[in-house]
């Protein structure tokens, strides 16, 4: 059910607010929901992906969210400031609210790029944001790497007693032993 509707000018556009939005912000009921507010925030709650990045949104909320505003106040700013998105704005006053009291912390983007295990974070964010993602990120691809290798080696030699405990070097030398012989 629609409660405002959207409004289409030329090349720019809202979207419409339905009564799921509407309750979304005032009763989360999942994970994604209760921390849009601050960006592109994973949609399941499970998943290697998520298990990494709920961290980074955790600390990032304690840092954006003052201790004087509640949640449903930022998600009601992202909603009709923001649109509930990153990139649009519906009302210019609520989205500088919003970005005022939250400091501008966002999360702009994750994803992984060239293997499953490659992922990438983008946080407009303090150091302190940017060296958590930066550290998520080496910890997953390490994690990743390391399972992938010891994967194409038990795939070459069943029998063998490397397994995702090793180091990246000593896995990438033992595969290159298999690969050769």
């Amino acid at each position: 059910m629609i409660i405002f509707k959207g409004k289409k000018r030329k090349f720019i556009s809202t979207r419409d607010i339905t009564l799921s939005d509407i309750r979304a912000v005032f009763f989360p009921f999942t994970f994604n929901e209760k921390y849009k507010y601050l960006g592109s925030v994973p949609w399941k709650e499970s998943g290697e992906i998520f298990q990494a990045m709920e961290p980074l949104i955790i600390f990032m909320d304690s840092k954006a969210k003052p201790w004087w505003c509640p949640r449903f106040v930022l998600r009601f700013l992202h909603l009709f400031g923001d649109d509930n998105s990153i990139v649009r704005v519906r009302n210019r006053f609520l989205s500088n609210l919003k970005q005022k009291i939250t400091k501008g912390y966002t999360l702009v983007d994750y994803k992984t790029k060239w293997e499953w295990y490659d992922l990438r974070i983008s946080v407009y964010g303090s150091k302190q944001m940017q060296d958590l993602a930066y550290a998520i990120e080496a910890r997953f691809y390490e994690d990743g790497c390391r399972i992938d290798l010891a994967d194409q080696i038990k795939d070459l030699d069943p029998n063998t007693k490397f397994n995702k405990g090793y180091t990246i070097k000593t896995l990438q030398e033992e595969l290159d032993r298999l690969m050769n012989n």
